[in-house]
């Protein structure tokens, strides 16, 4: 058994829909559970060789299924992740949802503050991310990171480090949520597996907003990820100005 992709980012970027999509699908195997975290798991990697026993273990595959895969978005931020994937299967492929990042920001951290790990207010998370975030080292915070999950390109670079381009498939959001048959021919295809016809889009909100983000929040945040934004556009040829378009969400 080997899993052939993996839906590996990014957090709040529309992955929990695209994980529901694909297990409609009957040539695709899902792992029983959205979110495996196997390869950022530091565990399973300390002693060495890790036993992937304890990954397959996830899934349960039947006669009428060509492909594996899993849903975990952090993958793409933790930063030994991509180094053990590509150890684990080197042919892996690789997909990849990316969202506004100030408006991933706001609904990771509403996440957080619904889940009761973080009661900071937004505005107070977002400045004092970085003194609360030090808490990990060496490691990533996994529930402070609201501003550096944002910065894509550093993510893409350390997977293109280990997989060629044509074994990832890095997409909008807004593509999946606005076009989602045309967006699931596509990943189909990429996967090698039969087209589908017309699919009822689903629209995924786990957790409710319990508050909204203010302008200055937005504006503080636009600063930040603009020059990002603006790397991110030329390196994959994007259109991306309407992420940076002022006092309106993405």
């Amino acid at each position: 058994m080997k899993v052939d992709f993996v839906i590996c980012g990014t957090q709040k970027g529309g992955t929990a829909a695209l994980d529901m999509y694909l297990r409609a699908h009957p040539e695709i195997c899902m792992a029983n559970k959205k979110e495996v975290h196997f390869f950022d798991k530091e565990e399973f990697f300390r002693d060495g060789a890790p036993d992937y026993a304890n990954y397959h273990a996830f899934f349960s595959p039947g006669s009428q299924h060509k492909v594996l895969g899993e849903a975990t978005p952090i993958y793409m931020y933790w930063r030994d992740a991509a180094r053990r994937i590509w150890e684990y299967s080197p042919t892996m492929k690789l997909i990849v949802l990316l969202r506004n990042p100030v408006d991933r920001a706001f609904s990771h951290w509403n996440m957080e503050r619904v889940e009761n790990r973080d009661s900071a207010s937004f505005w107070d998370a977002i400045h004092s991310e970085a003194k609360r975030s030090r808490k990990a080292l060496p490691y990533q915070h996994r529930v402070y990171s609201y501003i550096d999950r944002g910065f894509y390109l550093e993510q893409l670079r350390r997977l293109w480090a280990f997989f060629p381009k044509q074994q990832m498939l890095v997409l909008k959001t807004e593509e999946l949520q606005q076009h989602p048959n045309d967006t699931l021919q596509r990943i189909f295809a990429f996967l090698g597996v039969t087209p589908l016809p017309l699919i009822n889009p689903v629209n995924v909100h786990g957790f409710p907003h319990t508050s909204h983000m203010s302008q200055e929040e937005r504006d503080y945040l636009r600063s930040i990820f603009e020059y990002e934004i603006k790397a991110l556009e030329r390196t994959l040829g994007w259109d991306c100005s309407h992420w940076l378009a002022k006092g309106s969400p993405a």
